[in-house]
């Protein structure tokens, strides 16, 4: 699959994946306690917006993987249980 043969090792992009995540989960926070003014709340806010994005952003990639629209021809993804 051509997604997974880039210039990055595994290793680098899930690093980058992570670092993200605790970014935009900080940033909610922050938001989150300048609004409330609620470190409690905020915590709360932030922890519920970690699991909910992780479920939605699966959903999302689910329902992309379904799409072929802007892929080459040949490139559609295989299912997993058959080899490209």
């Amino acid at each position: 699959m051509l997604l997974f043969r880039g210039r990055e090792a595994h290793s680098r992009s899930f690093a980058k994946a992570v670092s993200w995540r605790i970014l935009g989960s900080i940033d909610t926070f922050l938001l989150s306690w300048f609004f409330t003014g609620s470190p409690k709340a905020a915590g709360a806010i932030a922890t519920t917006e970690v699991l909910t994005k992780m479920v939605l952003y699966y959903f999302h990639e689910r329902a992309w993987g379904a799409v072929n629209w802007g892929v080459a021809d040949g490139e559609e993804s295989q299912p997993a249980d058959r080899p490209a």
